[in-house]
């Protein structure tokens, strides 16, 4: 049985790699990733086929797999930017864009993805009511500084950083007719790697999935966070497990020398990204991070 288990395994395996690799064939051949019918019809594809748990470890596969999964990464980030400036683009064309946010199809995911952070962050942090958040990678919507602000940490001061004017102008204009956020959503164009002392302002820095396209790329701003946010402060981090690894770069826990791991949550359900959350170290690192499935998630809650 154990054999038979095993050839089910590997042969699920490889019809999920052919699968990815012709929806990468596809995708790689098309003139723009901008929202259309051909673009939104193979990304949903490719999210179904990465969705569903899988025992596949997308950082073994072959030389030739890897390439395809890497150029996919930066495909799918082209294509989130598109979606996003588009979508933020025409909710900035209604006179309170806020009220229509829920015309953006993934919205629903944002608040289930909100309300895990918040959830796992309020069992490590110091602060229930923390002054300044960083959100590294905010991009021209910017819906989880929007969610968290809006339903959970309603006196926090949220820093969205991005390195595209365009994507935080169309950011600020989606909060400036509201009174509230308009006060406590700051937008900054700015390199995090540029930004030193500075950091060491937030109590809590999130660190979204697409800044750092490959693990060279990640560990290099994991690493700067390392040097300048202050002891004892919060990094939360966006990583996949199992196939997502094919939309998302992966984060280890060995990635975040400098920081101890408190916890890493792999979701099993419409949320793609893993959650990580880790915590500057005051002196030397104890790893002490605990795997939660989506199971014991209700412990949690």
């Amino acid at each position: 049985m154990g054999s038979l288990g095993s050839c089910n395994q590997d042969e699920g395996q490889e019809m999920l790699i052919k699968n990815v690799c012709e929806i990468y064939n596809s995708l790689s051949t098309l003139e723009s990733l901008k929202p259309s019918k051909d673009v939104n019809t193979l990304f949903t594809q490719l999210v179904l086929a990465c969705i569903p748990p899988s025992p596949i470890d997308v950082t073994k596969l072959s030389t030739k797999v890897q390439e395809v999964r890497s150029k996919l990464i930066r495909l799918c980030g082209e294509a989130e930017g598109l979606l996003e400036s588009h979508f933020s683009t025409l909710l900035g064309s209604y006179e309170i864009p806020l009220d229509h946010i829920n015309i953006f199809p993934y919205y629903t995911n944002y608040i289930r993805l909100g309300h895990l952070e918040y959830t796992i962050l309020s069992n490590y942090i110091a602060n229930p009511n923390p002054n300044h958040i960083a959100f590294i990678g905010s991009g021209p919507l910017p819906l989880t500084s929007i969610v968290l602000a809006s339903n959970h940490l309603r006196t926090t001061t949220f820093h969205n950083y991005d390195i595209n004017p365009l994507a935080n102008a169309l950011a600020l204009n989606l909060v400036s007719a509201d009174d509230d956020l308009s006060k406590r959503m700051l937008f900054h164009d700015t390199d995090i790697m540029d930004v030193t002392n500075g950091l060491g302002d937030y109590d809590v820095v999130f660190l979204a999935a697409l800044v750092g396209m490959n693990k060279e790329e990640k560990r290099k701003v994991i690493d700067h966070l390392a040097k300048y946010m202050a002891p004892g402060s919060l990094l939360m981090l966006r990583s996949a497990h199992g196939a997502r690894g094919f939309l998302y770069p992966i984060v280890e826990p060995s990635d975040l020398p400098g920081f101890e791991i408190l916890a890493v949550f792999h979701p099993m359900d419409e949320v793609i990204n893993s959650v990580i959350v880790a915590r500057k170290s005051k002196i030397n690192p104890v790893i002490v991070h605990t795997v939660i499935d989506h199971q014991s998630l209700g412990d949690l809650l």
